[in-house]
């Protein structure tokens, strides 16, 4: 493996996910809990910009990889899980709504697996639904982190749930979207 920006970027997603996890598991006599849901949103917040940057420049500096191509997804789908763990264990969001992003992450993630052993793997490429999707997602869990029941008039709770809605719907809609091109595979 050859280290570069875009590669560190992504092991700074992996290694985020451990502190962004015990932050929230803190004593309260260490740490306030309105700092550590800002603090768990800025780390969250980082690690979803990383997750766009390490792309950006992998193919901006002609650095991509197999190995940043096999990490890349891997880091963004457990920072995710985790947080919605996280966030479901904290009472901020629905068990469903994680449960149906967790399964489809899985359920993609394995299809794209078994695409790449037919040689098909762009057949079932990111789609701009899946961006919508993930953008939804990722201001869900920003807000949620945050939890503030009222801030400035802004409810994140309820805000970040329409947009968790909103990610659920996006989720099962671009899982369709993916089985729909993988299904001709499917039938050999």
């Amino acid at each position: 493996m050859k280290w570069n920006i875009p590669i560190l970027l992504t092991w700074l997603r992996v290694w985020l996910i451990p502190v962004f996890t015990i932050l929230f598991y803190l004593p309260s006599d260490w740490i306030d809990y309105h700092t550590v849901n800002w603090l768990g949103a800025m780390i969250f917040a980082i690690a979803a910009v990383t997750d766009w940057f390490d792309g950006y420049l992998a193919r901006k500096w002609n650095q991509t990889s197999s190995f940043g191509a096999f990490l890349d997804p891997v880091a963004d789908k457990l920072m995710v899980a985790v947080a919605l763990i996280l966030l479901v264990s904290l009472g901020r969001t629905y068990a469903f709504c994680a449960m149906i992003i967790i399964g489809r992450e899985i359920t993609i993630s394995a299809l794209r697996e078994w695409m790449a052993q037919l040689g098909r793997r762009n057949n079932v490429a990111v789609a701009q639904i899946g961006k919508f999707k993930t953008a939804a997602q990722m201001a869900a869990i920003v807000l949620l982190l945050i939890g503030s029941e009222n801030f400035h008039g802004l409810n994140f709770i309820l805000i970040g749930n329409i947009l968790m809605g909103i990610a659920v719907i996006l989720t099962v809609w671009s899982m369709c979207y993916y089985l729909k091109v993988a299904f001709a595979d499917f039938k050999e």
